[in-house]
């Protein structure tokens, strides 16, 4: 009798441990989005205020779901492969493939590469341009983007969290061009998270 008390006090703690974190991760989800449709709503640098005015409606995601949270390590090519890639308008736009991660979903292995460009202003930033099966439908036609922050860990391990997915913002107003993820980066699955298309 004693020994099913400690498995329930374990199995009792253990999920409210779990509710705990999960209610806390889709808080901070909930602030980061809050934050987007206030930028997006008020900045005057925002697409909707910037170049053209278009009219704004608060931004529509899918619930956050931890099964779009992803562990890799990020494998590191030899030499960083330039390449060109396009944006909406056609023009050219020079970057770089410096390594790729793979994501096990539904015990498939999908990979997904990392890209390193120069902005306007001379910074250097990288970045994850993809499509999905929810592309053209559910979610924005070109694709969506993750920012991506390179770290110190001898390892290289990082995590990929789709739920942070976004428009560019050539989505929302014809006057931006984006860039147009390659072929190579379409993801076989359904990626329901993040950011959904915002004109119906």
């Amino acid at each position: 009798m004693k020994f099913i008390t400690l498995v329930f006090v374990f199995l009792f703690t253990y999920s409210c441990a779990h509710k705990n974190a999960s209610s806390e991760y889709e808080l901070k989800i909930r602030q980061h989005r809050d934050a987007q449709n206030d930028f997006m709503k008020n900045s005057p640098d925002s697409p909707f205020n910037a170049k053209t005015k278009v009219d704004f409606h608060p931004l529509k995601f899918y619930d956050p779901d931890t099964n779009f949270i992803f562990r890799s390590r990020l494998f590191l090519y030899d030499e960083a492969d330039s390449l060109l890639i396009y944006g909406t308008k056609g023009e050219p736009r020079k970057t770089w493939r410096i390594g790729f991660f793979t994501l096990n979903y539904n015990s498939v292995i999908h990979r997904l590469n990392l890209y390193k460009s120069i902005s306007r202003s001379g910074k250097e930033y990288h970045g994850i341009w993809f499509t999905d099966e929810t592309t053209g439908d559910e979610t924005y036609g070109v694709g969506r983007y993750l920012d991506f922050e390179m770290s110190e860990d001898v390892n290289n391990l990082y995590t990929i969290d789709f739920n942070y997915a976004y428009n560019p913002y050539c989505s929302y107003s014809s006057e931006y061009s984006c860039a147009i993820p390659t072929k190579e980066d379409h993801l076989r699955f359904e990626v329901k998270a993040g950011e959904k298309i915002f004109h119906d």
